[in-house]
């Protein structure tokens, strides 16, 4: 204890003192660095959260695209579909054993030039009257309560007589 309290006491003071206070600084600075570091990675953090919500409200609009162009295509293909598919008529007398004449409507379904469906027929019974398949489809008198006129009007123009 004696060598405490000697001479060189105040020069071991001088010494050590500028060492703990440059200890103490070194600490309080590590204090504030990292307080500092802690507010630059919270304000990093709100920065990525924004980008996110930002590219999900983005990921969701694109994905509403996506599916309105995809309905766009189909609807645009189903149309193209549609514009190739046509139904083809044709009408002819059919005459029975009992002399009894008919209105024969016989349709099929068709895609371009090719044959969905075989030939299906509506049979209208008409007057036993008719002297010609010509005369019943040009004045069906008693098929024109049965037949619609834009039917009446087709087998007017598809039989008349040459």
């Amino acid at each position: 204890m004696k060598y405490l309290m000697d001479e060189t006491s105040p020069v071991f003071l001088w010494v050590l003192m500028p060492m703990l206070i440059a200890a103490g600084a070194a600490f309080v600075t590590a204090v504030v660095m990292q307080a500092r570091a802690e507010a630059e990675i919270s304000r990093q953090r709100e920065t990525i959260a924004e980008a996110r919500a930002m590219l999900a409200a983005q990921h969701r609009a694109m994905a509403d695209r996506m599916r309105a162009v995809e309905e766009a295509v189909r609807r645009q293909a189903l149309d193209e579909f549609m514009a190739d598919i046509r139904v083809e008529q044709r009408q002819l007398v059919r005459e029975t054993a009992t002399r009894r004449r008919s209105l024969v409507l016989q349709e099929r379904v068709c895609f371009r030039n090719i044959p969905l469906t075989g030939w299906m027929e509506r049979e209208i019974a008409g007057a036993s009257g008719f002297a010609s398949p010509q005369a019943a489809v040009v004045a069906p008198s008693e098929a024109c309560n049965y037949l619609p006129p834009n039917i009446i009007r087709a087998a007017i123009t598809k039989r008349k007589p040459a």
